[in-house]
């Protein structure tokens, strides 16, 4: 229905009810004195035209239509320019991130030695924010563990600024605004980031609701243990799709210095594989080994066509502005009203 007309914020005109208080006082006819019976009338001089007077008698109406044109721009007046109706594909989506030591790992670059070689939570928050960018009418949150979980972000169809909070994740100790970090936080907390996300969806109104949790590591640490939290997962039934990123040799390379240089040294790596292939087949998802890029690519994509849900919808979009008119005419009105009176009167109001 094009150029459907609406007020903004219709409360706005409450203000003419103090305006039209102010244009009966500025209108009313002041009591005169009764007339002295018998006056000179002779003396009186006689009428005529009086520039100034005309400019005081139409003062009092420019203000109140200028006033009056700063009530109505308040308002926000608005022509609907489309009015589209949709069907999208809309889930409720818990990214659960493992953040703990062992994400520094370069096992899924392609050359460990390079300089720039991505370290397998750089890789994995590329493949989820092209994930993401295939999901534009999802609600995301955000959550990380590593000794413990914490929300990054709360369920939101913003998908830019989910970006953003998805940029800043780092390992804790990684960054140089981190400070001091206690081994704790090096860990791996898996039930603790899998209940903290499963409480984020708790309250969404949407039908299909599902975890990607991603961990590398055996859970250590953290106050609710992978069974109680998978338990948890399957009452509301939130199913958990789970990506393992591991090392089936045990072993894997980091970043290090050496002789005050930075070099590749390899580390052993612990690995639960078989606790994460749980989790999903207990909730009622799925489980994938990640041990090269392609792998994700793949996985993500697997994810993107299995989690689909129609949800139909009015999609009220592009109003177009009027306010700015009646805000520059009243604003012009008023400032020429205060000139006339300055005119008239010596004063500016």
């Amino acid at each position: 229905m094009m150029g459907q007309f609406r007020l903004a914020a219709p409360w706005a005109l409450s203000l003419a009810f103090p305006l039209a208080a102010m244009a009966w006082r500025m209108l009313r006819r002041p009591t005169r004195p009764k007339a002295v019976p018998f006056a000179p009338v002779s003396l009186v001089p006689a009428g005529g035209f009086s520039v100034r007077a005309a400019i005081a008698r139409a003062t009092p109406f420019a203000f109140i239509a200028g006033a009056l044109l700063l009530v109505v721009a308040a308002a926000r007046p608005q022509t609907l320019f489309s009015r589209v109706r949709r069907t999208a594909d809309s889930i409720a989506i818990a990214m659960a991130v493992d953040v703990s030591g062992s994400m520094m790992a370069l096992d899924l670059a392609k050359d460990p030695a390079a300089e720039d070689a991505p370290t397998r939570l750089d890789v994995v928050k590329t493949e989820f924010a092209d994930f993401i960018g295939r999901r534009p009418d999802d609600l995301v949150t955000l959550v990380t563990f590593g000794g413990f979980a914490s929300t990054r972000s709360p369920l939101t169809a913003d998908h830019r600024a989910l970006l953003q909070y998805l940029k800043a994740v780092n390992v804790p100790g990684t960054s140089g605004d981190d400070g001091p970090v206690s081994n704790e936080e090096t860990l791996t907390a898996v039930g603790d980031g899998l209940v903290t996300a499963c409480a984020r969806l708790q309250e969404c109104d949407l039908k299909t609701k599902i975890v990607v949790l991603l961990s590398d590591g055996v859970s250590n640490a953290g106050v609710t243990t992978p069974e109680k939290a998978t338990s948890i997962a399957k009452e509301l039934g939130i199913r958990v799709y789970a990506i393992g990123v591991g090392s089936k040799t045990g072993m894997a390379p980091y970043r290090t210095m050496r002789f005050g240089r930075p070099a590749i040294a390899t580390a052993r790596v612990e690995f639960d594989e078989e606790e994460l292939a749980r989790i999903a087949d207990e909730t009622g998802g799925r489980y994938w080994m990640v041990s090269d890029r392609g792998d994700f690519d793949e996985i993500m994509g697997e994810i993107d066509a299995l989690e689909k849900t129609r949800v139909q919808g009015e999609v009220f979009d592009n109003y177009t502005e009027w306010f700015e008119w009646p805000l520059a005419a009243g604003g012009v009105i008023l400032a020429i009203a205060a000139a006339m009176n300055l005119a008239a009167a010596g004063r500016l109001v």
